[in-house]
Parts: C-alpha cells; sequence; structure tokens
C-alpha cells in the first residue's frame, strides 16, 4: 500500500506564506491562518510543502489503509485559495450565503476572500471542526 506522501512537517507556516508573491494571496493567507486558529486554539502547522493545517485526526478505512490528517486548513494555489473542510462541503449549512466560490467534495476554492461573507466562512470553518471533533469520539 502507498504511503501517503502529505504529512506533517517541521516547515515554519510564517516562511512558506511569506513566499507568496501575490500580495492580496499573501493577506487572504494570513487572515485564514488567524481565523482558523482563533476557531480552533491550535497552531498552525505544514502538511507537505503547501497546506496549512490545523489540529489532527487519525483515521482508518475497511481497506486497512491509515494515516494522521489535519481538522481544517488551506492552501493558497495559483489558482485559488483552497480552504479544506475535511467534514465534507455539502455537510455544511449555510453555504448557499457564502458568496463567489466553487467546491470539491472537501475543499472550497475561492479566488479572494473579498468575494464571500466572512462571516458564513467563519461558521462554516467552526461547523466543520467542531463536527469532526465529535466525529472522533
Amino acid at each position: 500500500m502507498a504511503e501517503l506522501k502529505t504529512k506533517r512537517t517541521e516547515n515554519d507556516v510564517i516562511d512558506f506564506i511569506n513566499t507568496i508573491d501575490d500580495q492580496e494571496k499573501k493577506a487572504d493567507a494570513l487572515v485564514l491562518m488567524h481565523m482558523m486558529q482563533e476557531i480552533t486554539g491550535e497552531e498552525p502547522a505544514m502538511w507537505g510543502e503547501s497546506i496549512v493545517g490545523f489540529g489532527s485526526y487519525h483515521y482508518k478505512y475497511d481497506s486497512g489503509r491509515e494515516g494522521d490528517w489535519f481538522i481544517t486548513g488551506f492552501s493558497p494555489r495559483k489558482q485559488s485559495l483552497t480552504i479544506y473542510l475535511i467534514y465534507g462541503v455539502n455537510k455544511l449549512t449555510g453555504i448557499k450565503e457564502l458568496g463567489k466560490y466553487k467546491t470539491g467534495k472537501a475543499c472550497l476554492y475561492v479566488k479572494r476572500l473579498l468575494d464571500v461573507n466572512m462571516n458564513v466562512l467563519h461558521n462554516l470553518i467552526s461547523e466543520t471542526y467542531i463536527k469532526m471533533l465529535n466525529r472522533n469520539k
């Protein structure tokens, strides 16, 4: 079974954010980092080369594959900010009021934070974090 490539590292989150050339994306990354830190009470950590994650949980699939993953996080990708809502985007309430976004199974893709309602985003991140914590009890 292949080993998961994306793991928590000791790389510095601020050093990573400082490598972002686009100043608006860098500012958005700092806002997300502070928001997620406030919501989770967790310190940000690098997962792989480009994901800032908060908290962690252990998963084990029926297939036997298991590992550790962050509960919520983000990655300032070239096209958009990827916001990881691990509980599942379609399971969260209020998402239709967020603003301009695209979704994946557990990801929100946002061009910039100015395009979304920050209160709704805060609530979505809080909801996914709480539901993931309760899921693992």
